[in-house]
């Protein structure tokens, strides 16, 4: 039987394992992508829950920080300084009241601290930014130990 015969005999078993392969191929790379950005989610993960025990907080679950800031630091590290951002963050420094019973509250210098180590891991270019933006509020030892 001549080559050229057979191809034509068998010409959509060679197409399909030829898209078998590329498939299979595709899936593989799409794989191993995913692989890697999930172990550098958890490696930052866990350097940064090591950085966080070291400074005397209590250890958190690895695999929810790797969830919540991935690999990039998420909505951390998405132009903290922004006049929008600014603003969202001093809300959150408030006492949690609604409406006119809401007020400004002395923030413990731990919890800053805790918000630069997650900036020194996940994008420690925009460290000094976040230094300059929390140096003007008034911090105390609020919280007990």
């Amino acid at each position: 039987m001549s080559p050229t015969r057979m191809w034509s005999q068998h010409r959509w078993i060679y197409i399909g394992a030829i898209v078998v392969l590329a498939t299979m191929m595709i899936i593989g790379l799409f794989t191993y992508t995913q692989q890697k950005a999930t172990n550098e989610a958890h490696r930052k993960a866990n350097q940064l829950n090591d950085a966080l025990v070291a400074d005397g907080f209590a250890s958190r679950n690895v695999e929810n920080i790797a969830l919540t800031l991935g690999t990039s630091g998420g909505a951390v590290c998405d132009d903290p300084n922004s006049a929008l951002r600014r603003a969202l963050w001093l809300v959150q420094l408030s006492n949690g009241a609604g409406g006119p019973g809401m007020r400004p509250v002395i923030v413990d210098q731990r919890i800053l601290e805790a918000g630069a180590e997650v900036v020194k891991v996940y994008c420690p270019d925009r460290l000094d930014d976040y230094q300059k933006k929390i140096s003007d509020l008034k911090t105390s030892g609020v919280v007990n130990d």
